[in-house]
């Protein structure tokens, strides 16, 4: 058994590479970062391979022919349990991510394809890995084009097939304003929008009916565009914890956008933010950043005998100290949360019922601004599968039926829905929580069509 690890800066065709690699062999596993790249590497291997051999797995959709051979997935939503000849990873720099960090370091750590293992992503984990794994191989790839810093611009004065970058909706909408009013068309990429609306605006913008495009910092994780310059109208995010300032290698991620296969690009900064330092401007032009020296980890060997000792297995060291015990997640900490209720914390008085809740608990907040009601739907399908044993045609409706688009919805209310149908599809794909699981997996996916659809002719129209 192989194990490799394809790593370098953007633009070196790695993704390419991979889906070279798989397809050579009869079967295989590729985990990839996001919903919307897992949908466009999925198209492109099923054009190869034919639909009736490709799966798709995100945590909001399967796409499940009756005898898949190649498996496209997220991460997250990686099959452990089915033998393939290859299994790919990609951007494994994220094991060092503090929210999903573990996640890419379980994979990376236990995923093994029969004949190939093959890893990707920047180089700022070559020793690490090779601590880690120290059988791997190293295949170094180099940038096919080159990067430079052209400084501040306007945004009134972007040169054609530019990208900004921000990272908040509001900011995102604002500047598209800007951009419509200044220079006609523009594109709008997020990583809150579906594979639909995504692949709309990008449809538009590559197709040459808009020269700009206005994204958040999902553009960074391996979509291809024809883009010659890209610049950052906010260099500072809220990471899930804090508002901070991006680091180079982060900077370098977007900007590596810029000049795709062999054509050079630019990179720059707009609106409020100053000139970037120049330990920055060289670290993003020579791809040459700071090394990764640990990856985040957590147990996944969890005790559900009861509640104490469920999370205790939750909280446990790895024991090495290249693998961190990684910080508190979304779904560890509903659990407690949602444990300190003596109702709830009444029923785990069994296994089945601790399972069933921790899965749950797992359920992501796609919404991401409303707690108490993400908190409130686990707590009411949790009770729900315990007095029913399966959720309904008429739970469910009652659930979805007021996503639909209406004619009062503007941008912001159809995002609100369409992160909340997210969650619904989620729940869908679950066939033990489900009544008709396919039929409300098709349901789901019809509403979250009509949601972008709507979406997209807005963001138009903006």
């Amino acid at each position: 058994m192989n194990i490799n690890a394809a790593l370098g800066p953007t633009n070196t065709g790695k993704t390419f590479y991979a889906i070279e690699r798989m397809t050579s062999y009869q079967s295989g596993i590729i985990g990839l970062p996001l919903r919307l790249l897992t949908k466009e590497v999925f198209d492109k291997i099923s054009k190869k391979v034919g639909p009736s051999r490709t799966a798709m797995i995100t945590g909001e959709e399967r796409i499940i022919p009756q005898n898949p051979k190649y498996w496209i997935c997220t991460v997250e939503s990686m099959p452990t349990n089915i033998p393939v000849d290859f299994v790919a990873i990609d951007e494994i720099q994220l094991l060092n991510d503090p929210e999903r960090g573990y996640a890419f370091t379980e994979k990376i750590l236990q995923m093994r394809g029969m004949h190939e293992t093959l890893l990707m992503g920047s180089d700022t984990v070559e020793k690490l890995i090779k601590k880690l794994i120290p059988k791997i191989k190293f295949i170094n790839r180099s940038r096919y084009s080159k990067l430079s810093y052209s400084g501040y611009k306007k945004i009134t004065n972007l040169p054609r097939r530019s990208a900004v970058v921000a990272f908040s909706m509001d900011s995102v909408y604002s500047i598209a304003e800007v951009l419509r009013k200044h220079k006609g068309g523009v594109a709008i990429i997020m990583g809150a929008l579906s594979p639909r609306t995504r692949n709309a605006q990008v449809k538009m913008y590559q197709d040459g009916e808009v020269d700009y495009i206005v994204a958040t910092d999902a553009i960074g994780m391996g979509l291809n565009l024809d883009l010659n310059h890209v610049v950052y109208a906010e260099n500072r995010k809220f990471d899930g914890r804090q508002y901070r300032n991006l680091n180079a290698h982060e900077l370098g991620q977007i900007a590596g956008r810029a000049g795709r296969y062999k054509k050079n690009g630019t990179f720059g900064v707009t609106a409020e933010v100053n000139d970037l330092d120049m330990k920055s401007i060289l670290a993003i032009e020579n791809h040459e950043y700071e090394k990764k020296k640990f990856a985040f980890w957590r147990n996944n060997k969890l005790n559900y005998d009861n509640l104490e000792k469920l999370i205790y297995s939750l909280e446990i060291d790895s024991g090495n100290h290249l693998l961190k015990k990684s910080p508190p997640a979304e779904d560890f900490k509903t659990l407690k949360k949602l444990s300190e209720n003596e109702k709830v914390r009444k029923s785990l008085d069994n296994q089945d019922n601790l399972k069933l809740f921790w899965e749950l608990c797992q359920i992501p907040d796609f919404r991401q601004n409303n707690e108490i009601y993400h908190h409130n739907a686990i707590e009411n399908i949790y009770f729900h599968l315990l007095e029913k044993g399966k959720l309904s045609d008429e739970a469910l409706d009652k659930y979805t039926k007021r996503l639909n688009a209406g004619n009062l919805d503007d941008i912001y209310s159809i995002s609100e829905k369409l992160s909340e149908i997210r969650t619904w599809s989620f729940v869908a794909n679950k066939s033990n929580w489900v009544t008709n699981s396919h039929d409300w997996q098709v349901k789901t996916r019809n509403i979250e069509d009509d949601l972008s659809d709507y979406l997209h002719l807005s963001l138009i129209h903006i």
